[in-house]
């Protein structure tokens, strides 16, 4: 059981308005969890919990968690959670884009390439020892890419952290990866491994770079390299929607967040007013969507 202090978001774009703290048990679904429609036990409630963070639970099962005595549940977020069947080859994968698609991601590489001296620079750390230079090289990456500002979105800078990809890097169980231009990191991906799942944990980019899209750069061709080991059945793009993960996901499965609180005033409170503000917020991104300026509030908003 994960009992943990967590925040209920106020989010606008990228940028957290606002947040209430709440101590919640976290109760999380793997994707084969989901893909085998395995029943998840819900814990028991301790006295000094307010209530449950469900986590990626897929939609069609929301009502076994949300009908409960006692307890209220917030607005569900709904989202598709994006992965790659890996069962095919990597030809195999790349037919499953528009020919107009290959070609854009084609040219992505060759125009990184070709602003890295006709070669692309990208360094695996697979291997304990690969880690101290892995971490040398994309931690101060990671603290200036725009996801160090969001929360739990950026490599961890700690010893628990660095422990923990250690002993997967141990058991085989790690897949790190940095692209470099001029010898400098742009862009990292960290990929731990859970079975025969891949797990989109951390990507992170120099945004000064963003022209030559090194994140997209970096996602291909680690693809083709994890293909090309033929032992992973799934690479799992985790909760959460985005461009990044839409465009190369293969498949996806309907999934939810949702709160679960002590019934309370305070938590009544809490959760009318998350509902209003989410609202509010759809309507204001619907008629942003409709007058074309979405694209650009989004660049505003960010952290």
């Amino acid at each position: 059981m994960d009992l943990a202090e967590a925040e209920i978001r106020f989010v606008l774009g990228a940028r957290c308005l606002w947040s209430a703290k709440r101590d919640l048990v976290s109760v999380g679904w793997s994707l084969s969890d989901i893909l085998v429609s395995s029943h998840v036990q819900r814990p028991d409630l301790p006295a000094t919990a307010d209530g449950y963070r469900f986590q990626s639970i897929p939609a069609d099962r929301l009502p076994s968690v949300v009908s409960n005595p006692g307890l209220i549940a917030s607005t569900p977020q709904f989202y598709p959670r994006h992965y790659i069947d890996m069962s095919s080859w990597y030809d195999g994968y790349l037919a499953q884009f528009s020919s107009k698609t290959r070609a854009t991601l084609a040219r992505k590489a060759r125009k990184l390439a070709e602003a890295s001296g006709g070669t692309l620079d990208i360094r695996t750390f697979h291997r304990p020892e690969d880690l101290p230079a892995f971490f040398a090289d994309a931690l101060p990456l990671a603290r200036e890419t725009y996801q160090a500002r969001l929360p739990n979105a950026s490599l961890p800078d700690d010893e628990l952290f660095r422990c923990k990809a250690g002993q997967l890097a141990k058991s085989d169980d790690l897949r790190a990866y940095i692209l470099y231009l001029s010898g400098r990191a742009i862009a990292y991906l960290y990929l731990p491994v859970d079975g025969d799942v891949l797990v989109y944990a951390y990507l992170g980019y120099d945004q000064t770079h963003a022209h030559l899209s090194p994140g997209t750069v970096l996602q291909m061709q680690a693809l083709e390299a994890l293909f090309a080991e033929r032992r992973f059945r799934y690479f799992d793009f985790t909760e959460g929607d985005g461009p990044h993960k839409a465009l190369f996901g293969t498949h996806q499965a309907a999934c939810a967040t949702v709160f679960v609180l002590r019934s309370e005033l305070r938590n009544h409170i809490l959760l009318r007013q998350h509902k209003l503000f989410n609202a509010a917020v759809g309507q204001a991104s619907s008629l942003a969507q409709r007058m074309g300026i979405k694209p650009m509030l989004r660049k505003l908003l960010r952290p």
